[in-house]
């Protein structure tokens, strides 16, 4: 009922060559201005996504992109054709600095991490040295250089990458 309101709130509006300029208006009237406005361009090159669903499964981590973490595939990069990857990375303990502590970039478009459990601490270009706790979330540009210094023995993050496929440079130091 709320949402038939709304819209004929909308279509009552003076069309939008008489509307009075306004300042300061709120992000809600802005996108109210916005319905049934014709698009200026169509969105070109979508790729068609299927609806998937991971249920957490124990006996579902596998090995993957570094050796000292399992990795549990939520299925988006199928889904997404492509498009995306997710995936719950379980840290393997005890960390080994010799292993982990290995200067390098992800070549990726977007990279975004969430720490689900534990803590994880990294040195990242301009950022500094930084830990991660549970419940912290950062983004790393693309190609920004960086390296895992430590993490704790119940270390989980949920990572998101576009596009799903990228490559991995390790830096020599």
């Amino acid at each position: 009922m709320a949402k038939a309101k709304t819209m004929r709130k909308v279509e009552k509006r003076a069309p939008a060559a008489r509307r009075t300029k306004r300042t300061g208006s709120s992000r809600k009237a802005a996108s109210r201005r916005r319905v049934g406005a014709p698009r200026s361009k169509p969105k070109v090159g979508l790729r068609k996504q299927t609806f998937v669903a991971s249920h957490l499964n124990p006996d579902a981590f596998e090995g993957g992109l570094r050796s000292y973490a399992k990795y549990r595939d939520l299925g988006i990069a199928a889904a997404t054709k492509g498009l995306a990857r997710a995936h719950v990375i379980r840290m393997i303990p005890p960390c080994d600095p010799a292993v982990v502590s290995k200067r390098h970039f992800h070549d990726v478009e977007f990279q975004m991490i969430y720490v689900l459990k534990g803590w994880i601490k990294g040195e990242y270009d301009g950022a500094g040295v930084l830990t991660m706790r549970e419940g912290s979330c950062w983004l790393q540009p693309p190609k920004i250089k960086h390296t895992v210094l430590d993490y704790s023995d119940d270390c989980e993050l949920l990572e998101i990458i576009l596009p799903a496929d990228f490559e991995t440079v390790e830096l020599q130091t």
